[in-house]
């Protein structure tokens, strides 16, 4: 029986990120919990794999050879809902308090010194009734600062953009998992 590549992906999806303490990923049901979404997010999601080759030929073209020596994967979002603790996971040099009694929540951003060395776990996932859901995971963190524009007659939207590191031994920088098949 052969496979269904006819597959056609419609939609958007949520974003889950909790910090990645260990050496190995959680599962998918453990990262995407309704704790771990990083906010409601508008525009969809965007992997990106931007492979770097280098490539050495004689004078005259008669031989060549060419090798991978480098791999970047990004995971892109604009995040539509957040708060104070998303700024937290947003930048390395945030630190973010609360006063419950007072009922606010300060973040501090900035200085080199402050940087917490925290690296996440981020999770896409795309639900699809008909195709089969899709998982995107890496391990990162922002590395691309960030932007909020206030405006009278528009959402803040917070454009994250999400540098994928080792997740494991084997230098693995994203997991794509699918269901194969619609249970």
């Amino acid at each position: 029986m052969a496979e269904n590549v006819d597959k056609i992906r419609l939609g958007s999806g949520t974003l889950y990120c909790t910090e990645f303490t260990g050496d190995v990923i959680p599962d998918n049901a453990t990262i995407c919990t309704e704790n771990n979404r990083l906010g409601r997010i508008q525009g969809g999601a965007t992997l990106e794999y931007k492979p770097s080759f280098y490539e050495v030929k004689d004078d005259l073209g008669f031989i060549s050879k060419t090798i991978l020596t480098e791999e970047e994967v990004t995971l892109k979002s604009g995040v539509l809902t957040w708060n104070g603790k998303t700024l937290g996971k947003l930048c390395s040099t945030a630190r973010v308090t609360e006063d419950k009694s007072k009922k606010l929540r300060t973040v501090k951003i900035g200085g080199i010194g402050n940087i917490d060395g925290k690296r996440y776990v981020i999770c896409f996932h795309h639900q699809d009734k008909i195709d089969g859901d899709i998982w995107v995971t890496i391990v990162g963190k922002n590395q691309n600062g960030f932007s909020m524009a206030f405006v009278k007659d528009k959402e803040t939207v917070i454009d994250a953009e999400f540098k994928a590191l080792p997740g494991d031994k084997q230098g693995t920088l994203v997991t794509f998992v699918e269901e194969m098949e619609k249970s």
